[in-house]
């Protein structure tokens, strides 16, 4: 098994970091690694906020859910879908005359632009991931930045046609967050079909996630579905998410 395959299989969440910087020159090869990612067209519709200022990783660590480790970790990288920058290049190469030339309707991004863009971001995350671990350097991924959407585009400046769909935080992993369990993954057949999608019955389904069945859940949860149903699914964060998300479209396309 080469090297590559090795740092993928061993990369785990870290969420307690050691008292170390991280330099200069390690933050520009994460970065210039992200630069290199796939991109949709070669467009790089997206872009990545660093965040230094501490006063604003600890207002993260709130309108995240609460999540100490933000404000401890030090290095922050937020991802962005963003066609602001297209759009302003489109108007600074004089589009309304060509518009106005070739008789065409304008348009703005729309949904689907907003889809290809925040592909753009997370491929661009999950290669910074990459090429962090491969430095020993260990990261967490932070899908509540796409919560509170007005207080998150105030605090970061984030113009119209941007939006915050991950924020990334890397850091030296302590002796003990190595030592921890890797967390099991779903078995090949449950996710991996071929030429059309498979779904699963429900003897497959209750098998599925048997293996984290726990002695106590949430509520009056009976089983391991109806436990992730309450604690995730149905959950405050959950419920804000999609509030944030829905205002975050309607912005955008309006």
């Amino acid at each position: 098994m080469n090297e590559t395959i090795n740092i993928i299989n061993k990369r785990r969440s870290i969420r307690a970091y050691e008292k170390k910087s991280i330099s200069e020159e390690e933050k520009s090869l994460i970065i210039n690694s992200a630069l290199r990612s796939p991109t949709a067209g070669n467009m790089m519709l997206y872009s990545i906020i660093e965040v230094a200022d501490y006063a604003i990783k600890e207002k993260l660590v709130m309108s995240c859910d609460n999540q100490p480790f933000i404000a401890r970790s030090p290095f922050v990288l937020l991802f962005l879908a963003d066609y602001q920058r297209w759009m302003d290049y489109f108007k600074a190469s004089g589009v309304e005359s060509l518009i106005d030339r070739d008789d065409v309707t304008p348009r703005t991004p729309q949904e689907g632009d907003l889809i290809l863009a925040c592909c753009d971001a997370l491929i661009a995350a999950q290669t910074a991931v990459i090429a962090a671990e491969s430095m020993g350097i260990g990261s967490c991924y932070i899908g509540d930045i796409m919560e509170n959407f007005e207080f998150h585009k105030k605090l970061l400046n984030l113009p119209k046609y941007t939006f915050p769909i991950t924020m990334v935080c890397f850091g030296y992993p302590t002796e003990k967050s190595l030592k921890r369990e890797y967390t099991s993954r779903l078995q090949s057949e449950y996710v991996h079909f071929k030429d059309r999608y498979n779904r699963l019955s429900k003897e497959e389904l209750l098998g599925m996630y048997k293996e984290r069945e726990l002695k106590k859940y949430i509520g009056s949860a009976e089983n391991f579905g109806q436990h992730m149903y309450s604690k995730k699914f149905t959950s405050d964060f959950s419920t804000e998410m999609t509030r944030s998300v829905k205002k975050a479209i309607k912005e955008w396309t309006k």
